[in-house]
């Protein structure tokens, strides 16, 4: 295979396939991306470096279409946040792909799977995926399926789930998964095998494991997480019960990871993830320095979040409420709908660039400036029902792109300096959103805050006359909050 190649990446908005696009071009490749969203690539550097092709992998002229003149597909693409029916969804897909790759001429196809072990009955999400690898094993294109255990990364899901984990909970009874032996891999290994995955033999169709050599229990992980992150060492006890439903429900409660997938994640630990071969190493060399330990992988993750270099995280790819909404209709008629606002506007005497610094550094550790207790509280009952919730944080603290995601909010538009728009991800009956803006006037500014909500049926409404005596609480003192603070960091700045 030739470095000129064209390869094409799907999931290019998610944690794996943002990070694989910018290394492969560095690598010389030429790189086409299949995506539903294209504005969720606006702010990406990498943006005008690609081809960006619009598409449903579920529509097969569209995915056959992208396929032409490619010689390799990167299919980094899982449903398991879409909740019930994901492994129907995924199979759909696989082959889908397998059948556009054969009519489209493609020599190759690449994925991203699971470790697992070859007996007993798999969890629901590693039957899935395993599933998926042998459609595309069993297909006219060549597959190389690597199988991978917990990946460890700044801003990964097992990642940001063992974080949550070991910082929220000093002692520990746990089900007797947490027994259960694992074997890591550094997100920067697994980048390593999936851009050098092109120059395989031609033709190969195989599997192979892929790991960091450590094999721990998730008990050790955890305690391994501490060690690193200078925290006293955790008390875990094993309990002689799996309880994966219920385990599922604390680790959504516990950790930024919603029901959908805390549930699918904890059940993939019911049974053992280690390689079970390294055939990998007679076709592609470890990387520079070799294969990374976990506690260096471990310290790698949180070195990037402390600089604040975290490229993508788990929650970048679309969510079951991203797939299911359209943009927000344009005003002034709404498209029709049936819609509920609450304004506010205020002025101010400082410059737009401070106000603008607070708007897009809203959320996360900066919070929301009005009756923090009152959205602690909410995000914990989005939670409990499956939602989002408050503890998705952000990517950056002071940056935002479209498409990050901002606590239980989505950036849908961003026009930096000026607006942003969130969509909201909470269960909700209906579609939200937030749109904070800043607009010079004067010598000083106004800025502008608007909540919209489009309710479903008779119980979206009755919601939102529901939360109304709220809003008259939360958002004018939101509005207040923000410009005080702007004030704050000009007074800082003048001084």
């Amino acid at each position: 295979m030739t470095d000129t190649q064209r390869v094409l990446v799907t999931g290019a908005t998610g944690y794996i396939g943002g990070r694989l696009v910018p290394l492969l071009l560095a690598d010389g490749r030429t790189v086409r991306v299949l995506v539903r969203s294209p504005e969720k690539l606006n702010d990406v550097p990498w943006r005008n470096d690609v081809e960006i092709v619009q598409g449903d992998l579920s529509d097969a002229e569209s995915v056959e279409n992208a396929f032409q003149d490619v010689d390799t597909v990167y299919f980094l693409v899982h449903s398991m946040a879409s909740g019930k029916g994901f492994a129907a969804q995924e199979e759909n897909i696989a082959n889908i792909v397998a059948s556009a790759a054969e009519k489209a001429g493609v020599k190759r196809i690449v994925y991203l799977g699971g470790l697992h072990p070859n007996e007993g009955e798999l969890s629901p999400h590693m039957a899935s995926r395993t599933a998926v690898g042998e459609i595309l094993l069993n297909g006219a294109v060549p597959a190389v399926v690597f199988q991978a255990g917990v990946v460890i990364g700044s801003g990964s899901a097992s990642f940001e789930m063992i974080r949550h984990l070991t910082e929220t909970l000093p002692v520990m009874p746990a089900p007797s998964w947490v027994r259960r032996k694992i074997e890591p891999i550094a997100v920067r290994d697994v980048l390593h095998y999936l851009v050098r995955a092109v120059d395989l033999p031609e033709g190969m169709n195989r599997t192979f494991d892929i790991g960091s050599g450590d094999v721990l229990e998730y008990a050790d992980i955890m305690n391994g997480y501490a060690a690193v992150a200078g925290l006293p060492k955790r008390r875990i006890y094993a309990l002689p019960i799996p309880a994966p439903k219920l385990a599922g429900l604390w680790v959504a409660l516990v950790t930024p990871i919603p029901l959908a997938m805390s549930r699918p994640l904890v059940e993939s630990l019911q049974h053992d993830a280690v390689t079970k071969e390294r055939d990998i190493n007679d076709y592609i060399p470890a990387p520079e320095g070799g294969l990374t330990n976990y506690h260096d992988a471990v310290t790698r993750a949180l070195g990037k979040e402390a600089r604040n270099e975290v490229e993508t995280t788990w929650a970048s790819a679309s969510s079951a409420a991203d797939l299911a909404s359209e943009p927000l209709p344009s005003d002034p008629d709404w498209a029709g709908q049936t819609v509920y606002v609450d304004q506010r506007r205020r002025g101010s005497t400082v410059d737009p660039a401070h106000i603008w610094q607070v708007i897009e550094g809203i959320g996360g550790k900066n919070g929301w400036y009005s009756l923090p207790m009152a959205w602690a509280i909410r995000g914990v009952l989005d939670k409990t029902v499956g939602g989002a919730g408050l503890t998705r944080g952000r990517r950056n603290p002071s940056t935002l792109l479209t498409g990050d995601v901002v606590d239980w909010w989505r950036v849908e538009l961003l026009e930096r300096g000026t607006l942003l728009r969130l969509r909201a991800e909470m269960r909700v009956p209906g579609k939200a959103w937030l749109e904070l803006r800043v607009d010079p006037d004067g010598e000083g500014s106004v800025y502008s805050q608007r909540a919209i909500y489009f309710p479903r049926g008779l119980l979206g409404r009755l919601y939102w006359w529901l939360i109304y005596p709220f809003h008259g609480l939360i958002f004018p003192s939101m509005a207040k909050n923000i410009t005080r603070q702007a004030a704050r960091m000009a007074e800082a700045d003048a001084a």
